[in-house]
């Protein structure tokens, strides 16, 4: 292990549903404990209290927040760690990072859930031994988390590559389920998305399902346009909608050899299957996530 990684450090997963805070030393979780996501008070609280108490007994180095989003990153502006216009009830504007700081100083890192997953995939995951790589769920949403030379990437926010258009197929006409963009990536291959699209729950369709050409041909498009824009080491898919239908990651596989017709040297039929992986800790990726956000703060 590196030094960073013997150190101990706490960690929060906010989620939409439910949270966790926990204690970690590397990738070894100390101790963890569940609690239900309600309204920013009550939820916020109980967190901090439990890292009170744990700070006591572990002495914590550092604080790793994953957060559902929107969320304010850009350290210079005023609503820093605060949760921007989420559709979840009453959680707009809410101090996530103000209210569970206390104790740790700056040492204190917040990014979205999906860029912790991101890190800890890189550490521990599918993108070990990769400085640069990108993490995309696909489930209810898409979300990705960017990474450069082994560090998230942020800028005035977390990215919402999740939210870009993409190129269609010919003849596809589907409008798309996003009530802000209606086709874009997540309007397209989410899991609303492909309900929408077919009528059913994603869930219910079969592996050879024609709906599956489109959702893995919107994948591969934007796949393409991150290798092109990033020249990124891999791209790791996560997500019950990433995962959960195998067929999926030939599918998107051969899509982006085929856009990208031999135009990038390292996007080849020979080596694609080593560029775009599955995720590989599963419902780890999140906590694990939040202990690698809490390193990136540690002297």
């Amino acid at each position: 292990m590196t030094e960073a990684q013997d150190r101990i450090v706490a960690g929060v997963e906010l989620g939409g549903t439910k949270s966790i805070v926990l204690i970690g030393r590397g990738r070894d979780i100390l101790v963890s404990e569940r609690l239900p996501t309600t309204t920013p008070a009550v939820t916020l609280a109980a967190l901090h209290q439990r890292l009170a108490e744990w700070r006591e007994q572990y002495k914590p180095e550092a604080l790793g927040i994953g957060s559902f989003g929107p969320i304010a990153l850009d350290k210079s502006d005023a609503d820093y760690g605060h949760m921007l216009a989420t559709p979840k009830p009453g959680w707009a504007g809410a101090d996530v990072a103000g209210a569970l700081a206390e104790g740790f100083g700056e040492r204190v890192a917040i990014h979205t859930d999906v860029t912790g997953a991101a890190l800890a995939e890189g550490q521990w995951g599918a993108a070990r031994g990769l400085s640069d790589h990108v993490y995309v769920t696909v489930g209810t949403g898409v979300g990705m988390g960017i990474i450069v030379n082994g560090q998230p990437v942020s800028g005035r926010m977390h990215p919402e590559a999740g939210h870009v258009r993409v190129r269609r197929m010919a003849g596809d006409d589907f409008a798309g389920a996003c009530p802000f963009h209606g086709d874009c990536l997540e309007g397209l291959v989410a899991g609303p998305g492909i309900a929408a699209r077919v009528g059913r729950p994603a869930q219910e369709l079969a592996a050879d399902d024609p709906a599956w050409t489109f959702v893995a041909d919107a994948l591969a498009e934007s796949f393409a346009g991150l290798f092109l824009t990033l020249a990124c080491g891999r791209i790791v898919i996560g997500g019950g909608v990433g995962v959960g239908q195998p067929q999926l990651l030939d599918m998107v596989r051969a899509g982006v050899v085929e856009k990208l017709s031999g135009y990038l040297p390292f996007i080849n039929t020979a080596e694609v299957a080593n560029r775009i992986v599955h995720a590989q800790l599963g419902d780890q990726a999140g906590p694990l996530g939040t202990l690698a956000l809490a390193r990136t703060v540690l002297d």
